[in-house]
């Protein structure tokens, strides 16, 4: 019995041998199976590895050609284009220059014409006012040729001369005061005559010196008479002759009533009353 049971454990121990055995070489067999497709698959992916390494040389090689193509033309363009740029710029440089020195012609003309209408206007104008001064001048010495000889308007004594600088007493107002003419010394009635030949300015009432016949002349002289009766010979803005008759003595001047009869006299140059005894041929 014991030998059974050995025979029948080796048995047992002998079929687990070869079924584990055969497990190893099935496992063995699959494993260089696997190792076979892996290592065919490993060619074709470098086969192919390298034929797109060839084919990625190509087209890297294609396009750098075409690269190089377009940038050639490009470059050949560009050099082109360059040109016409810069024999555009110098015709548009050489037109600009050309517009300008015409514009600049044009405007120094322009100012030429200017400058010759403002020397011409100057001219004109200087022209112009030598004229006026000619006619200023001869006008002048015009002036100057007329010399007044003024008369005695009546004849008779000077019984109170010109005083504007100093005072003379008066009768009338009892107190020292300016005489600024001559009274000379004359009935009533005595006919007055013109001084110097001129026109009648005006004729007028004046509050200090009665009835007043004012005649006006040359070179910016007035004669003024005064203390007057009447003035039935003349009329304002009439013109007078040297020794034409204006009017009569009278006692018209409050301020002089208590003088007895005379002409009050006087006379203006450029409004300013002078010395008429300076300017009166005795």
């Amino acid at each position: 019995m014991i030998r059974d049971s050995r025979n029948k454990f080796n048995e047992e121990t002998g079929n687990k041998i070869i079924k584990y055995l055969a497990i190893a070489v099935g496992v063995l067999a699959v494993i260089v199976i696997a190792i076979f497709i892996y290592s065919a698959s490993l060619e074709n992916e470098e086969k192919q590895g390298s034929l797109s390494s060839e084919q990625m040389a190509s087209l890297t090689n294609s396009s750098n050609e075409s690269d190089s193509e377009e940038a050639s033309i490009d470059i050949g363009k560009s050099v082109n284009e360059a040109k016409n740029e810069i024999g555009n710029t110098v015709t548009n440089t050489s037109t600009n220059t050309n517009s300008n020195n015409n514009t600049n012609n044009t405007t120094k003309n322009t100012e030429n014409t200017s400058n010759s209408n403002t020397i011409t206007t100057n001219a004109n104008e200087t022209s112009k006012t030598n004229e006026i001064e000619k006619q200023t001048n001869t006008a002048k010495e015009e002036t100057k040729t007329v010399e007044l000889s003024f008369q005695k308007p009546v004849e008779g004594e000077i019984v109170k001369e010109f005083a504007k600088d100093n005072l003379i007493f008066s009768e009338t107002l009892q107190e020292w005061t300016v005489h600024t003419g001559i009274d000379i010394k004359a009935d009533k009635t005595t006919v007055v005559k013109s001084a110097e030949a001129g026109t009648v300015k005006s004729i007028k009432n004046d509050p200090r010196y009665g009835l007043t016949i004012v005649v006006e002349h040359e070179n910016g002289f007035e004669t003024v008479y005064s203390n007057l009766l009447t003035s039935e010979f003349v009329v304002e803005n009439e013109k007078v002759e040297k020794g034409q008759s204006l009017g009569t003595v009278g006692n018209t001047a409050v301020f002089e009533s208590a003088d007895e009869p005379h002409l009050h006299f006087e006379i203006l140059k450029d409004s300013i009353q002078v010395d008429p005894s300076i300017y009166i041929n005795n």
